[in-house]
């Protein structure tokens, strides 16, 4: 396992700080173009306020990486982004690449999606790693566990809030202090960084109906939270708002091959629906990367309890 120790904005940091009811977040970058590939979703992600104070402050759990619109990126995180307004992001975003409102326009920027966040009070903030040189502008990686003491305390502290079944937890004792801890195939997701993740898997496209327009699409849950389902990738399947309430209300559901099913109730309740019927049989559109493509489990669930 890896963690990263990134060098966090001192606003940033202090805004947030003063949040405590701010659990996800979005530790934006000023171009979208350039993805963070360092970790994996479920890693650990530390805070190293920028000089002068130069300390350990904080940490959280990697999501993902995702571009977004400014708005986006306000519509999906709020407060989450480390300002009050969206227009406080553009701003902030324009104080980075002296860019004008014109130039930056509700352009893509990089978002460095993070969950359960913490931070230390003051007495109790690190010094940095005796390697995080004073030239690194964004951050460092470090090996977990073993390379840097500090480093391994921050990481237990960020793992200690993760939800592990008893299972996992045996084989963590099993595996013992040097293997660290096993990470989940498909790692929860907080509810601002499911619908990103999820808008993301799907190319910013409805999975029935093919459409992009932005404002009319929504992460659906397949098995809903109500029930015990959780906001993971493989729960959730990009929608356009319509679509998502029939899919909700069981007018149409997505069997274990990926295929669209219809049920009659449209066509003898609203004597329409020629659109999907149309598509009835067909694979809907699906994510390239295999682990993020909805669960056969949660589909049959669906299939079995909602759609009629």
């Amino acid at each position: 396992m890896k963690a990263y120790v990134a060098v966090t904005d001192i606003d940033w940091y202090h805004y947030l700080s003063s949040r405590p009811s701010i659990h996800e977040a979005n530790f934006w970058r000023p171009y979208g173009s350039r993805p963070f590939k360092v970790l994996h979703p479920g890693d650990p992600f530390i805070f190293k306020a920028k000089a002068p104070l130069n300390k350990i402050v904080g940490g959280a759990v990697y999501e993902g990486f995702v571009s977004l619109n400014i708005s986006r990126a306000w519509e999906f995180f709020g407060e989450g982004n480390g300002v009050a307004s969206t227009e406080a992001l553009t701003q902030r975003v324009r104080s980075i690449t002296g860019e004008t409102l014109d130039e930056i326009g509700d352009r893509e920027i990089g978002c460095v999606l993070l969950r359960d966040l913490w931070f230390l009070p003051d007495q109790e903030q690190l010094p940095a790693p005796e390697t995080f040189s004073a030239n690194i502008v964004q951050g460092k990686s470090f090996a977990y566990p073993g390379e840097d003491a500090i480093v391994d305390a921050v990481v237990q502290r960020i793992l200690s809030q993760e939800e592990w079944s008893a299972e996992l937890a045996q084989d963590v004792e099993n595996l013992g202090p040097t293997h660290g801890l096993p990470r989940l195939v498909t790692p929860r997701l907080g509810q601002a960084g499911f619908k990103a993740v999820v808008q993301e898997a799907y190319v910013r496209r409805c999975a029935v109906t093919r459409h992009q327009i932005l404002p009319t699409l929504q992460a659906a849950h397949i098995l809903p939270v109500s029930e015990g389902g959780q906001h993971r990738v493989d729960n959730g399947i990009l929608l356009r708002s319509d679509v998502h309430t029939m899919f909700d209300r069981g007018y149409i559901g997505i069997d274990d091959n990926y295929r669209l099913r219809v049920s009659p109730r449209l066509r003898s309740e609203f004597g329409n629906g020629e659109e999907f019927y149309s598509k009835e049989g067909q694979v809907i559109t699906l994510p390239t990367v295999i682990q993020n493509r909805p669960s056969t489990e949660f589909l049959s669930w669906h299939l079995e309890k909602v759609f009629r």
